[in-house]
């Protein structure tokens, strides 16, 4: 009985606390009306939970009820490569263009991976566009800026398997980088660790495995002063200035949280990501009674620690 009367009062309490909040809202719109402020309403919207504020923060339609649905049968990670495969395919949203759907399924995805809390999914993504390769096939452009480094390396990772999966299922193709592409990535990669900092840098051969495999084509607006001296001018590379949410979300995101991605990609059955394994382990996999199979010191973490 106790129990019962307890539960409604803190109902009873909450209730007030959303009245008064709307209250205060509808005064506080009143006095934007006036024109005082620079926008004439309240910007902030409200959210109960995480499936309303990446609703809100992206503002995607139907996106809510659909990913409450995803998160009681499956992980956050797996229900947000669903919901933005969902997205893309036109089962959530409306679109007027696929490149449009695309842009908007990475965004509610990157978002349910960061759990609507910080600016990666709006500032950290700049855009997403569909290039050309050189057969004429599509691939996807994921366009990343300075503050996907809010999302933290895990998400930054993720945001691009994401990428995969939702081209899968729509049906574009793979990034078939060209060699003075690869190399790009390279030169830029360190000249980033230069001028600015990363939490780890891959080596070059790291960087060349990522960037021939990764079906996606991880991009990125200029964020430094500094330019590439070597692999300049580049016909499907806008700029010879370094592209710093590029280099974080290649460096601190696939490299650095490589086992993180292979985890993921084996609950999801995706295929066309082994060379992960192979990165980890610097080589094929071993069978179990294979004695060569031990487990070997690794220095990756420690590599550029001060002695």
């Amino acid at each position: 009985m106790g129990e019962t009367i307890a539960s409604e009062e803190m109902h009873e309490y909450f209730n007030g606390l959303e009245a008064r909040l709307k209250e205060a809202i509808e005064i506080a719109n009143r006095a934007r009306a006036r024109g005082g402020d620079p926008r004439p309403v309240v910007e902030i919207p409200l959210a109960k939970d995480l499936a309303d504020r990446v609703e809100n923060l992206i503002g995607v339609q139907g996106v809510a009820v659909k990913i409450r649905e995803l998160e009681i049968r499956m992980s956050r990670e797996e229900a947000a490569l669903e919901i933005g495969k969902q997205v893309a395919e036109g089962v959530v949203g409306s679109f007027p263009t696929k490149k449009d759907a695309v842009e908007a399924a990475i965004r509610v995805s990157m978002a349910v991976l960061t759990e609507g809390v910080v600016a990666a999914p709006i500032e950290g993504i700049d855009k997403v566009d569909l290039g050309k390769n050189d057969d004429g096939s599509q691939y996807i452009r994921i366009f990343y800026s300075g503050p996907i480094r809010s999302a933290g390396g895990t998400a930054q990772a993720l945001s691009v398997l994401v990428g995969d999966y939702v081209r899968r299922g729509i049906g574009i193709d793979r990034y078939k980088p060209r060699e003075e592409e690869v190399e790009r990535y390279v030169e830029e990669i360190l000249l980033y660790k230069r001028v600015a900092s990363l939490q780890y840098t891959p080596s070059e051969d790291e960087i060349r495995m990522i960037v021939r495999n990764c079906p996606v084509c991880i991009d990125g607006d200029p964020t430094e002063e500094a330019e590439v001296e070597g692999h300049r001018d580049l016909e499907r590379i806008g700029t010879n200035r370094v592209r710093g949410g590029m280099c974080l979300v290649l460096a601190e995101g696939l490299a650095l949280k490589a086992p993180k991605v292979l985890k993921n990609v084996r609950k999801m059955k995706m295929e066309g990501w082994d060379w992960i394994e192979e990165m980890i382990g610097g080589g094929p996999k071993s069978d179990d009674d294979d004695p060569s199979a031990a487990i070997k010191p690794k220095d990756k973490y420690i590599r550029d620690l001060i002695g």
